[in-house]
């Protein structure tokens, strides 16, 4: 399980250090791929699989299955921690997030979630309040 809210910096080489308290479930290698809101998704290579065979049971004959995949698979690179605890976030992948050299790397369960810091910020400001409101119907039988 991945939890919390970090900062670190993106280096000019496009690396990116990851929490300390991350790194041993991370040690087989992780999978960054596009995410919503135009974040970066980080898996973890056993729960990348297990989104893999997910997605697998998904019919391919709903367009909405295919066009996901798609953008979701091409855009996958599977990169290793160096022994600094540092990930390449490969370029392209840089630009779909709009990374700049303040980031933010979040924990969200069962991935990490990394962000632009601006883009965190506004994020947060549009849906903080949302969050705050919930009504229990938004998750019934969980809080």
């Amino acid at each position: 399980m991945f939890l919390g809210t970090h900062e670190p910096k993106l280096d000019d080489k496009g690396r990116l250090v990851l929490p300390a308290k991350f790194r041993d479930d991370l040690a087989e290698g992780l999978v960054i791929t596009k995410g919503q809101e135009r974040c970066l998704f980080a898996f973890p290579m056993d729960e990348f699989r297990r989104v893999t065979e997910a997605l697998a049971q998904a019919p391919v004959t709903h367009r909405a299955v295919r066009d996901y995949s798609r953008v979701f698979f091409a855009s996958a690179s599977h990169e290793l921690l160096d022994k600094q605890g540092r990930v390449t976030i490969p370029p392209s992948l840089r630009t779909y997030a709009k990374l700049s050299r303040d980031c933010v790397v979040i924990g969200a369960n069962t991935r990490i979630e990394i962000w632009d810091s601006q883009a965190w910020e506004s994020y947060l400001a549009d849906r903080e309040q949302a969050f705050a409101e919930l009504e229990e119907e938004v998750l019934p039988g969980v809080l």
